[in-house]
């Protein structure tokens, strides 16, 4: 038990620091899902892009490609 005393400072010192952190969320129940539905749909809106992206990158290789046979 030589750590004893340790111990107890380091759950004080916790404990203030939680309760500190308690209070940081001040958005209402609602707020937090309009936040959460418009978050989500510039995640749809950015994996769209990324989407559109890869296809065209892929038909750009895929064109290459058939170039390349042809040249052949």
């Amino acid at each position: 038990m030589t750590r004893g005393n340790q111990r107890e400072l380091a759950r004080a010192k916790n404990a203030k620091k939680e309760a500190t952190k308690k209070g940081a969320n001040a958005k209402s129940g609602s707020e937090l899902a309009k936040q959460g539905l418009s978050d989500a749909e510039k995640m749809r809106q950015k994996q769209m892009d990324a989407d559109k992206k890869r296809a065209e990158k892929e038909a750009e290789a895929l064109k290459a490609k058939v170039e390349a046979k042809i040249k052949k």
